[in-house]
């Protein structure tokens, strides 16, 4: 092919506009391009975020939803944007296009970025009216008005990326949801069987049920000639009225092949390695396009053809052609809650090596893919912990960091350390280690400086973490300043959004972030600031916005076990309950079929509840006098107790008493993470104080305090804060200590390194709180009171609203009606969770 021929006072025409297509713009603005450019866009809103489409129905407000998945605006005066209106026709030999509307406009260049169209399958009944593709904001704005209007059941057709973001959509619109993939397991491109498999545990101990390694048959139409039910090749039949398509994509090629471009054989605009087509005035860019014959439907690829046409049309000789790296495919997302990673090819042809770790109890699924001589990574699958999957797929190609096995296996060897220079951190945006460090030497020393100026993290975000290691690593080895931003949404530490929060008197996320912070919000600044919010302003954590921050217990007040029901555990101060609410918890446990368990924080957690049986077992508790005991969230927990003095020989104080008034003082405290509490009446030490967050021990003289102290993976033994205090004085530190930790902790820090952190340590907190060498004690004290007085039971407030109601649906064709994917069998006269298979039968492992 000849080079480009000279520029013209015609414009650079861009048909679509996507992310592919708003990176191109991106790119040629940063390289000081200032030619005419004219974007249509088919549809009226400006580019968006594909990646991440299931937000949009997570927000209340369509508006607000795609304020939140839009792209950055491109604010150029040498950029039209004409949204609404496409290209409908290309005439090369006048190198002109028409548009929807009727208008011919003449270009220098052309690049199509038309993107891609949904696979729809010619089966019988997929016009119906209640059929509907997964793919523009449109699309989901008629699913959503569709199923709040059909409730029921929804069935996904495809179990790909997209079909499992659907899928989480309908479960999201409360719809009982069924998802059928052709293929022997879910995500086939992406994953091996293993960990398809370890992926569909995952998403049916969710409630969605998954129909793999089946074909459909038909869409039979109802009385009024909607859909009505899915026929599958198996002979099952779902009863529903929403279907989706989310069976592939295809290259919406139509222009290039009304203007007598060649296609690919399987479709896509055929391209070389610049982009380019057999016309050198023409380019394609994104899903519509087939370099030297290949179509790449993810954004990584997409993002590199938009440099390399930027390139190319710039001069800019420092970006090579597409090729290598740039067609990279691999995938890291939450998926149905779920972590589900992959990189390289998981299903390589050759001699290879497998090291793979599988743990059938958590639903976690590690699987590394070798050379045969053990020295090169050329592929991975990870389900259900990918927090390896950044330092790993830097490494594809080149040699692991450590054994295979102290990287696969829990508390291993750390994946990113000693990472060569070349390693590519960034898929999305093609950024290596070295780009990275060279930025950090170059000045940027905070996360959304490093973002901005490298584009790194920008796009999946799945590299964000690896980038925080190597930036904090890199600032530490120069003798700087490391950052304590909470995530790359906000600059400030979670100690200094808790201020800003406090000063300002913010009441909403939105002010937050539009404020002090940029973007959408993550997984990890939503809850922690939702927290901050909750127990600085109170209210209730479903609340309006609040809703949609919180984690995944917090969502329906309860802890969501492993396949797909809850867990209720009402609160019981001190382990200390009377026999009628004994019975209580009996009844409403024999009455709704549950198991249950005396746990290690003295009280009964009854399992196996559907999400919509809920608040009628709150209803009965609630009635007979019980209030939430918060084991969903990261709030007070217990405060166990021993008998002490009233019943024990050996008692020297009531400890039992002083267990139920703290745990009634501080019940509902929302807090940076749990809080484990224990009062011990004498020496001997029967409720393990000195393993708690704070604990306290009888003596003759009064009560010595403990803190810091916690079991699990890390177990810590807490050390003395405070010796022979009276009940009011210990009562007061107890205040000041949990108010200072939820002031100043980091997000997800328990108090045992909240205290090793603090510069002085245990001295400093006992300054702190007991000295008052800061001057904040009245502050502390003043807080604690408005929590006790603000308090008010999340269960008891949810019942009394309908609005909160609404939420705790059935996932079932009518109230009332079980799951047919929960299932339960008898073991020592209780219930057991059991797996259920697509045929409703028991699978037995």
């Amino acid at each position: 092919m000849t080079a480009a021929p000279s520029r013209q006072d015609r414009p650079l025409i861009v048909a679509g506009y996507g992310m592919a297509a708003h990176r191109l713009l991106t790119a040629l603005g940063d390289r000081g391009d200032t030619r005419p450019v004219v974007v249509f866009g088919e549809e009226p809103h400006p580019a968006y975020d594909r990646v991440h489409l299931s937000g949009y129905l997570e927000e209340g407000d369509p508006e607000q939803g795609a304020r939140r998945l839009r792209l950055p605006e491109i604010d150029a005066p040498n950029v039209t944007l004409r949204l609404g209106e496409r290209v409908t026709a290309v005439d090369r030999t006048a190198r002109t296009v028409t548009t929807s509307t009727g208008d011919t406009l003449g270009y220098e260049t052309l690049v199509l970025a038309t993107g891609s169209a949904p696979f729809v399958p010619p089966l019988p009944g997929h016009d119906l009216p209640g059929c509907f593709v997964y793919r523009t904001l449109d699309d989901l704005d008629a699913i959503r008005a569709h199923a709040q209007a059909n409730p029921g059941t929804g069935v996904v057709i495809g179990g790909g990326l997209l079909g499992l973001e659907a899928a989480g959509a309908l479960r999201g619109l409360g719809l009982d949801t069924h998802v059928v993939e052709l293929a022997p397991w879910l995500m086939p491109r992406q994953l091996d069987a293993g960990g398809g498999e370890a992926l569909r545990q995952h998403v049916e101990n969710l409630g969605v049920t998954v129909h793999a390694g089946t074909a459909t048959g038909e869409i039979r139409p109802g009385p009024d000639g909607a859909a009505a039910a899915l026929a599958l090749a198996d002979g099952t039949t779902v009863d529903t009225r929403t279907v989706v398509f989310s069976a592939g994509i295809r290259p919406r090629d139509e222009l290039a092949r009304q203007a007598g471009l060649p296609v690919a054989e399987r479709g896509g605009v055929l391209v070389d390695t610049h982009c380019r087509t057999e016309d050198p005035y023409v380019y394609a860019i994104g899903e519509c396009a087939a370099v030297e014959g290949t179509v790449y439907g993810l954004v990584a690829p997409g993002n590199a053809m938009a440099d390399v046409v930027a390139a190319r049309l710039t001069g800019d000789g420092t970006r090579g052609p597409f090729g290598g790296a740039d067609a990279d495919t691999s995938t890291r997302l939450k998926l149905l809650d779920v972590e589900v990673a992959g990189f390289g090819d998981p299903q390589p042809d050759g001699d290879v090596l497998d090291v793979t770790y599988a743990d059938p109890v958590t639903g976690v699924y590690k699987r590394l893919i070798l050379s045969d001589d053990a020295r090169t990574l050329l592929g991975g699958v990870l389900v259900g912990d990918g927090e390896a999957y950044p330092a790993l797929r830097a490494c594809l190609g080149g040699p692991l960091p450590d054994a295979p096995d102290k990287l696969l296996f829990p508390g291993g060897a750390d994946p990113g350390a000693g990472l060569p220079d070349e390693a590519r951190v960034c898929s999305c945006n093609n950024v290596t280690k070295a780009g990275i460090v060279a930025a950090i030497d170059a000045g940027t020393t905070a996360m959304p400086e490093l973002k901005a100026c490298t584009r790194a993290g920008a796009t999946c975000g799945s590299c964000v973490p690896l980038m925080k290691k190597i930036l904090d690593e890199r600032l530490t080895a120069t003798g700087r300043t490391v950052s304590h931003a909470l995530c790359e949404h906000f600059p400030h530490s979670r100690r200094e959004l808790y201020d800003i929060v406090a000063v300002r008197g913010i009441t909403t996320f939105s002010q937050v972030i539009a404020e002090h912070g940029s973007g959408r919000g993550c997984d990890i600044c939503k809850p922690a600031v939702a927290s901050i919010l909750a127990g600085l302003r109170g209210g209730h954590v479903l609340d309006g916005e609040a809703a949609t921050l919180q984690d995944t217990n917090d969502h329906f007040l309860a802890n969501l076990q492993k396949n797909g029901t809850y867990s209720v555990v009402p609160r019981v101060p001190g382990g200390e309950i009377t026999p009628e609410r004994l019975i209580v918890i009996g009844e409403v446990a024999r009455d709704f079929g549950l198991y249950t368990k005396i746990t290690g924080g003295q009280r009964i957690d009854m399992f196996g509840a559907r999400v919509d049986q809920l608040p009628a077992i709150w209803r009965r508790l609630v009635d007979a006098g019980f209030e939430s005991g918060h084991a969903y969230g990261k709030a007070l927990r217990t405060v166990k107790s021993c008998v002490g003095s009233t019943w024990c020989r050996y008692g020297v104080q009531d400890s039992a008493g002083l267990a139920v008034a703290l745990e009634l003082r501080y019940r509902g405290l929302r807090s940076p993470h749990k809080i484990k509490a224990a009062v011990s009446g004498c020496a001997r030490e029967c409720a393990e104080a000195n393993s708690k967050d704070f604990g306290v021990i009888a003596t003759e003289n009064g009560w010595n305090l403990l803190v810091g102290g916690n079991g699990g993976f890390r177990p810590r033994h807490a050390a003395t804060l405070a010796a022979d205090l009276t009940t009011e004085e210990l009562i007061r530190y107890v205040d000041r200590f949990l108010m200072y930790y939820i002031r100043t902790a980091d997000r997800l820090q328990r108090t045992a390194t909240w205290i090793e952190d603090l510069d002085g340590g245990l001295d400093h907190l006992r300054d702190v709180i007991i000295g008052d060498s800061l001057g904040i004690c009245a502050d502390l004290d003043a807080a604690m009171e408005r929590h006790i007085g603000d308090y008010t039971d999340e269960w008891a407030a949810t019942l009394a609203d309908p609005d909160k109601l609404r939420r705790f649906v059935s996932f079932v064709n009518a109230p009332g009606t079980p799951d047919p994917s929960i299932a339960f069998e008898v073991e020592r006269e209780q219930i057991k969770p059991v797996l259920i298979g697509p045929d409703l039968e028991v699978v037995r492992k």
